[in-house]
């Protein structure tokens, strides 16, 4: 009779013992078929949302988007305003793609420039 069970990949976790940067092999026997660690999903990888510079919006039009979008107090929203218009971008918020995708959208909807981008490693 065939297994209709696919056989679980090994999967490196860190040992209790090793040094810090040594990983041993698990195949699944050694922990009673519970893995220790999962490989790392695309969702996992860190995304941010870039508001770009523009000519159009006034600036205190930007910061009242940031407050009222991203829940920032004045201040915050103040030097963040400043830093798209003297650096020409500033990251607002990073997290998973599909959250950063919905503030990249929204940005779009209040009318300014924005993008999402993988974090830099």
């Amino acid at each position: 009779m065939r297994s209709l069970v696919a056989p679980v990949a090994p999967v490196a976790v860190v040992s209790p013992g090793a040094p810090r940067g040594e990983a041993r092999r698990d195949t699944g026997e050694q922990t009673g078929g519970l893995l220790l660690e999962q490989p790392l999903h695309a969702a996992d990888v860190p995304w941010q949302v870039v508001v770009w510079n523009d000519p159009v919006n006034l600036m205190s039009y930007v910061a009242w988007v940031f407050r009222r979008h991203f829940g920032l107090d004045a201040g915050t929203a103040e030097q963040r305003m400043m830093q798209v218009h003297t650096d020409g971008r500033a990251v607002l918020a990073d997290g998973n793609r599909e959250v950063m995708e919905r503030h990249a959208e929204a940005m779009h909807e209040y009318g300014l420039w924005a993008t999402v981008e993988r974090v830099p490693r």
